[in-house]
């Protein structure tokens, strides 16, 4: 065998300060997330379509020249055009300025129980999983009993005892629908719980909210906002049930539910009046659930290059 000769070889030199040299700036975990959320395009398209509606909800009334309350007899179900984008209803009122004004109503109402769904749900599922034992079956024995009540019974029952309005639908609504938070949070704290950073901070002395929402609470925030982000519509859609079954707001409100319910029965001959309203329903729904999709993927670390 032919020997290769020495002259052919030349000692390696290592360089301490390019070895130690970081190849690429460290990201934070929420920075690699924002990365990989905006890759996803359906979701940044849920995320457009959103803020159009926020922006038309605020605007929209404003632009038409005509009041959601006012009746026009004299310009009864007029087909859209140039004066009435939209058309008009069974009373003449201009359909451009009642949808734009029940989005107010309706994303309002989302929002509102969400926002109420994750206080109560964060709440009460950390102090469910962190205290454990007793006080955790009693508490979610009790979340379990209330989630059995049939929830429309629920909202007939606060719309007897109650006032029938905006207040008692966000009500009747969050009554039951944080429980599906709390049970997420609950999850999340009895996996953390007994992780280091935790019991470290046992170990110095920090109380049980310190520990709830400084290391327990921003540790579960990819499956709350999931969640958070799933809940908005599905009480958008709840709502428009109760109103198109006429539990939801009342005149001269307006939301897309009272506007389904009231151009239902004339779809045959003026169908301006059920498609608009349902069609925006439809668009705010998909938005927030392919949000809340990019955000489940974008959290998932499985998913991580």
């Amino acid at each position: 065998m032919q020997q290769i000769p020495k002259d052919m070889f030349s000692p390696a030199t290592i360089d301490t300060n390019e070895s130690e040299r970081i190849s690429r700036p460290s990201l934070s975990f929420w920075k690699d997330v924002t990365m990989r959320f905006k890759k996803n395009k359906l979701a940044m398209t849920g995320i457009v379509l959103i803020v159009l509606l926020l922006i038309m909800a605020i605007i929209g009334p404003w632009i038409s020249q005509y009041d959601y309350r006012t009746n026009d007899l004299m310009n009864v179900n007029k087909p859209p055009s140039s004066e009435h984008w939209f058309g008009t209803d069974e009373l003449g009122r201009d359909v451009f300025t009642r949808t734009w004004q029940g989005a107010r109503i309706s994303l309002f109402i989302g929002l509102a129980a969400a926002v109420i769904d994750l206080a109560i749900g964060v709440i009460w599922g950390g102090i469910s999983g962190y205290r454990g034992g007793k006080t955790d079956e009693f508490m979610m024995r009790f979340a379990d009993i209330l989630y059995g009540v049939p929830y429309l019974l629920l909202v007939i029952l606060l719309m007897v005892i109650l006032k029938q309005g905006l207040g008692t639908m966000i009500i009747a609504m969050t009554i039951t629908g944080w429980i599906n938070m709390a049970r997420i949070v609950r999850g999340q704290v009895l996996q953390l719980k007994y992780q280091e950073y935790v019991l470290a901070a046992q170990t110095l002395g920090a109380n049980v909210k310190r520990i709830m929402f400084r290391h327990l609470v921003p540790n579960s925030m990819g499956p709350i906002l999931v969640t958070m982000t799933l809940t908005i519509p599905n009480a958008i859609f709840t709502e428009a049930f109760l109103s198109y079954l006429g539990l939801g707001v009342q005149v001269p409100l307006a939301s897309w539910g009272t506007m389904a319910s009231e151009g239902l029965p004339a779809f045959e001959y003026y169908p301006w009046r059920l498609f608009f309203p349902a069609i925006l329903i439809c668009l705010t729904i998909f938005s927030f659930n392919v949000i809340g999709d990019g955000l489940r993927d974008a959290l998932d670390p499985r998913l991580r290059k």
